[in-house]
């Protein structure tokens, strides 16, 4: 199996900053694209940010400019960079990747979310 583990949520005033990290581990063999989707209370999850394996990013329009992802290909990790945080921006952030497990079954997980709270 694949494994999803989110950090770095949190408790921000508006205008702050929050990094998020996700690790895939297990049988992982590659991973495609990496991303990170947000769910707020009575809404539905939406996409914020994902990124290939080559490095192409696509950006939600609201957070154009002010979050930035990127990823480590060795480590399996993606990052969320988040500066200049609203309260809209409230939300539980899931990691998201899919991909090819060891023994070439696909995958296509969600970590467990982390909460990210900005005050204003």
């Amino acid at each position: 199996q694949v494994h999803l583990v989110e950090s770095g949520g949190g408790l921000v005033q508006a205008g702050g900053s929050l990094r998020l990290s996700c690790a895939a581990s297990g049988v992982v063999l590659s991973i495609d694209t990496m991303g990170w989707y947000r769910q707020a209370p009575g809404n539905q999850r939406e996409l914020v940010a994902d990124i290939t394996t080559a490095g192409s990013t696509n950006y939600a329009d609201s957070v154009k400019g002010r979050f930035t992802i990127s990823r480590n290909n060795i480590k399996n990790i993606v990052y969320l960079q988040m500066s200049s945080l609203k309260p809209e921006d409230t939300a539980v952030y899931y990691c998201s990747a899919h991909g090819l497990q060891i023994g070439g079954r696909f995958f296509d997980n969600w970590g467990q979310g982390t909460q990210v709270t900005v005050s204003s």
